[in-house]
């Protein structure tokens, strides 16, 4: 959600700034623009829609120059036009201000500066910000710290990067809650809140920490605290390609990151399996594995796409590894006061590592005593640095908005973390855990013969791209996989779509069903493969369109549904990583069908860093 590019250098600033804000389109925004330092001034260009609008402006007002900063606003403080885009400047138009997050205490801080005869032009509450920044810079004549005393002043959440043309040869960039990065090289510094924007530039950077304030200028950077004491960070090298991040061919990143599925499920899973022991390692767990094996109970807190991934992981567990779990949506967690104890561990999923609602979550099990876990793909990201120990799910830069291939590298990291645990508590036998490494490490193959031919569910998605609504049943480890096949419908394409078990239908859905009302059952030959077949009797007598997910031998469910999708036959616990591929494409299809934007669906950001 919303991005910043900056940069101070000796190139043309122009382009450096629109190209890092492509990079960053796909974490969901409604404005964009950009303000440079020339001539002595501060000069913005901004406007609602989209880069490609700021690029045309800035391509009919050109500038020349080599500092600037770069924005794309996704809105919540005011209606996203041209006014509240940003960057945001002062009352005397002498400092520029980007910023990610929410300023709290915004209402009162512009009540003080308007009583001062500060007069405010837009709704937002950074404006209240770089106002009083620009108050304390009246009285220090330094803009470094005038951003430090503004930020203490601060209530909320920030990722901010400013200029000024009274200090025309600096950059200031600070955090809390909102993530920046650094970029270094020679003679030139970047700052961006993701990697991606900048990695076509320079592949060493620095991860700010919160209350981190950082002045960058064309000699060097220097970090300081909020308290103005110096600190040291290391420099780290970002591991992925430029081309990473392009589509390669694929019309939308989201079918790209669908058929990268069986590479990055291998990736999740390489060099963490022992096959000849029947068992897993995972070096980030190594220092808590005693508690880990001892656990009294585990919590599992996560939102979206990562939420349906924890409940996979709570049937998993369960099961093999015989520990009571929980799953929590992050949200809720800390606001419920939840009983937690020291023996207890908490597992925090998140793609981005970034995730407001999440880390809250974490920051509250840490504060109750218990030990913290991270499952998510950002190597540097806060939850990754905050959590007591970790797993990197290895699935590389997503880009499309609706989650793909981290959700089905999420079900690697649980599923090796079961078998593990399963294996150290004794529940699972040698023989059992070499069975569910060889089958783990089959399903890359069989994720392969899914995405080798499409056309059934392109067929499938040209007949009900017209649907109002949709029911997605499935039990078991299918049940979470019914959750997440609708969330991707209804995210991507904007059609109604719920999850239900499939036995709870007949309490309430079922009033829904007609023969205009497409229901997707998730029914591979599992041990509840009965059950679901009656499930699926009821839908029919009731004229409802039934599309099947089913193993290719199954010759029951494929006699009496409408349309069947088929998959490879694996084991129970992992059939969720087969299951979603077909839904993850329905939904991809349809979406293309109803000319929706595929990779950046409305209202949605990817990495959601406010409450």
């Amino acid at each position: 959600m919303c991005g910043i590019v900056g940069y101070i250098g000796f190139r043309e600033v122009t382009p450096i700034v629109i190209d890092g804000l492509k990079r960053l389109e796909y974490r969901g925004y409604d404005s964009a623009g950009m303000a440079v330092l020339t001539n002595s001034s501060v000069k913005i260009l901004k406007r609602a829609g989209k880069v490609a609008d700021l690029e045309t402006l800035t391509e009919m007002h050109p500038f020349v120059s080599t500092i600037g900063i770069g924005h794309t606003r996704w809105a919540t403080h005011g209606v996203p036009n041209d006014v509240n885009a940003h960057p945001h400047v002062d009352q005397t138009g002498s400092i520029a201000l980007v910023h990610n997050g929410i300023i709290e205490n915004h209402g009162a801080i512009r009540q003080r500066l308007e009583r001062d005869g500060i007069t405010f032009h837009t709704d937002t509450d950074t404006e209240a910000l770089v106002q009083l920044i620009s108050a304390f810079f009246d009285i220090t004549n330094n803009l470094e710290q005038a951003v430090r005393l503004a930020l203490q002043e601060v209530d909320g959440t920030f990722g901010i990067v400013v200029i000024s043309n009274r200090e025309p040869d600096k950059l200031i960039a600070a955090r809390r809650g909102s993530p920046l990065v650094l970029g270094i090289n020679d003679g030139e510094y970047f700052v961006a809140s993701d990697a991606s924007a900048i990695v076509g530039h320079t592949r060493q950077v620095i991860f700010l920490e919160d209350d981190d304030v950082a002045t960058l200028t064309r000699d060097g950077y220097e970090v300081k605290t909020l308290g103005d004491e110096v600190v040291e960070h290391e420099i780290e090298e970002i591991t992925y390609d430029i081309e990473q991040i392009e589509k390669g061919g694929f019309e939308h990143f989201m079918l790209k990151e669908i058929h990268e599925q069986a590479q990055t499920i291998m990736d999740s899973m390489r060099g963490r399996l022992i096959l000849e022991k029947g068992t897993a390692k995972l070096g980030g767990l190594r220092e808590v594995m005693p508690v880990l094996n001892n656990a009294r109970r585990i919590i599992i807190t996560a939102c979206g796409t990562s939420w349906h991934a924890g409940l996979v992981g709570e049937y998993m567990l369960e099961h093999y590894a015989r520990i009571p779990v929980e799953v929590e949506y992050a949200s809720e967690f800390r606001y419920r006061d939840p009983i937690i104890h020291e023996d207890d561990v908490v597992i925090v999923i998140s793609q981005s590592g970034e995730t407001a609602d999440t880390l809250a979550a974490l920051r509250e099990a840490k504060k109750r005593g218990a030990t913290v876990i991270g499952i998510c793909n950002v190597v540097g990201s806060t939850i990754a640095r905050e959590t007591h120990a970790g797993v990197y799910i290895h699935a590389g830069p997503e880009i499309g908005v609706a989650s793909t291939k981290a959700f089905t590298s999420q079900l690697v990291a649980l599923s090796l973390l079961t078998l593990m645990l399963g294996r150290n508590r004794g529940f699972i036998s040698i023989d059992e855990g070499k069975q569910f490494a060889e089958e783990l490490l089959a399903i890359p193959d069989k994720v392969s013969e899914i995405l080798k031919d499409t056309s059934a569910v392109q067929e499938l998605a040209s007949k009900y791209a017209g649907a109002n609504n949709a029911l997605y049943l499935g039990r078991g480890y299918n049940f979470p996989a019914a959750l997440e096949g609708a969330l991707k419908l209804k995210e991507i394409s904007y059609i109604h779509a719920e999850g239900y078990p499939a036995a709870e239908m007949k309490h309430g859905p079922i009033a829904l069903i007609d023969e205009n009302m497409p229901v997707v059952f998730i029914a591979p030959q599992d041990r509840i493969h009965e059950k679901v077949i009656s499930n699926i009797q009821e839908v029919k007598a009731r004229k409802g369109q039934v599309i099947a997910i089913v193993n290719h031998e199954d010759d029951v469910i494929s006699q009496m549904a409408g349309h069947i999708l088929c998959i490879p036959r694996t084991l129970d616990f992992l059939s969720p990583l087969l299951t979603s591929i077909p839904l993850q494409l329905l939904a991809y299809y349809i979406a293309v069908h109803r000319g929706c934007n595929v990779d950046q669906p409305r209202n949605l950001a990817k990495s959601v860093t406010v409450e």
